[in-house]
């Protein structure tokens, strides 16, 4: 009997999230990327449409986003239903995983960082790899803590930043290999 596979649940955007995508296919992962009507994907494998009564469950007020992370958004109806299908990202999964920045106020820079704050309003175990420090991140006892994560046997939430360099993109492959060995031929 071989042991259960984590599952991962993301958006197919440019960047990481594409890219977990990729790592998921390498070592030959089930994956849902969730979508909505006009969301443009550069990873668009086993893909979901969200209708609009699903997206609904994930909306919260840009007041409310915008307070949260000490940022103002525009696009708002694009942003809205990002938004919203993060939420459905992070309630699928029972980890999330994020390449990006942390900002001085512990936020996470960009979009991104919503999937980061549903995480921690939700108590989903969630890690953060800040490129520019180079390190893993895992939100414990209200700080950020340098940790080195794993994939556990669950669905979990791969997302991040649209400009994925290459330290963030070894940082997803040695997640994979850690937690999962070498992808299989």
């Amino acid at each position: 009997m071989t042991a259960p596979k984590p599952k991962l649940v993301s958006g197919g955007h440019r960047g990481a999230e594409a890219e977990f995508g990729r790592a998921a296919q390498r070592w030959k992962l089930e994956q849902t990327t969730l979508s909505f009507d006009g969301h443009v994907m550069e990873w668009p494998m086993s893909v979901r449409v969200l209708a609009p009564e699903e997206l609904a469950k994930g909306d919260v007020s840009m007041t409310i986003v915008s307070q949260r992370m000490g940022r103002a958004y525009h696009q708002a109806d694009l942003i809205r239903r990002v938004i919203q299908s993060i939420y459905h990202m992070v309630t699928d999964a029972y980890q999330v995983f994020v390449i990006g920045k942390i900002l001085p106020d512990d936020t996470v820079k960009g979009g991104t960082g919503w999937a980061v704050e549903l995480a921690r309003m939700f108590n989903r175990p969630v890690w953060v790899f800040d490129q520019e420090r180079g390190e893993w991140f895992h939100w414990r006892g209200g700080r950020w803590e340098p940790d080195t994560p794993s994939l556990g046997e669950r669905p979990f939430c791969g997302t991040g930043t649209r400009n994925l360099t290459e330290n963030g993109r070894a940082a997803i492959q040695e997640l994979f290999r850690r937690s999962l060995g070498e992808p299989a031929a």
